[in-house]
């Protein structure tokens, strides 16, 4: 079957997971914009647009420590994905692994429509695919109850985004010159390559050992695990290039200016 069976508990689950992914992204948007008023002085002289992106990273900070965290717990630390002699690992669920998918989704949709509204000041089309693509694999994953572990390890390459979300604070903040900017840039291109470009290569070891199982599962996800890595892939390896000539640009002017 395409779609595992739903049962109302199921279901209920799922709608209160994608909705407290929701409400948490609008709750952590107020926080970090009362907060950052509080104990930030350069906070009040920022653009309403830079006010803007600055909470909306706020939030993007928070999803990518959560669903990394309860990422890496079920991957590694639970043996949820091991496989059984009742059951393959490609179709082991649990539920906080659906519970971390719904909320993941929330979070993607509440952002998604962030984007739409305020186009193009939070992202250009580059993001939409993104979000997209993510959007559409997780709720795949969650309807079918399969491949799981592999929309996990997906997920748990947002450990980058609070790197990613330092570096800027830090330029609209004007410290592009400090110390913390600098060691900010190697811990975004270590964590980069590691999370988002070893990881991937592991992705595709994985899945090359387990392709017995890839290839029973129901022919959309089979073709979503094989096209959609690949253009997060691709995605990736394009911004480790920026994110490379970025960090070389910032340790040579570092080392000129010593």
């Amino acid at each position: 079957m395409a779609v595992r069976a739903i049962v109302p508990a199921n279901l209920l689950h799922w709608l209160f997971s994608v909705s407290a992914g929701i409400i948490m992204c609008r709750a952590v948007f107020g926080f970090t914009s009362a907060f950052s008023s509080s104990f930030f002085k350069g906070y009040p002289k920022l653009s309403p647009q830079e006010k803007l992106e600055w909470n909306n990273r706020g939030c993007s900070t928070f999803h990518a420590i959560v669903v990394a965290a309860s990422s890496l717990y079920l991957l590694v630390f639970s043996d949820l994905f091991v496989d059984t002699e009742t059951e393959m690992m490609i179709n082991r669920t649990s539920t906080l692994s659906d519970t971390v998918l719904g909320v993941s989704i929330g979070y993607f949709l509440a952002d998604l429509a962030q984007l739409v509204y305020h186009y193009p000041a939070l992202g250009g089309m580059e993001y939409f695919i993104h979000h997209g693509l993510s959007v559409f694999s997780i709720v795949l994953s969650l309807l079918t109850g399969q491949a799981q572990a592999y929309t996990l390890m997906i997920l748990l390459t947002e450990i980058t985004t609070p790197f990613v979300n330092l570096r800027w604070y830090l330029h609209v903040a004007g410290l592009n010159n400090s110390k913390i900017y600098i060691l900010n840039g190697v811990a975004l291109f270590i964590g980069w390559l590691v999370a988002r470009i070893l990881l991937f290569v592991y992705f595709s070891f994985h899945m090359f050992v387990h392709f017995d199982q890839v290839k029973a599962v129901f022919w959309l996800c089979f073709y979503t695990l094989i096209t959609v890595p690949l253009s997060l892939a691709v995605m990736n390896l394009v911004w480790f290039w920026k994110i490379a000539k970025g960090m070389t640009k910032t340790l040579r002017k570092a080392r000129h200016c010593g």
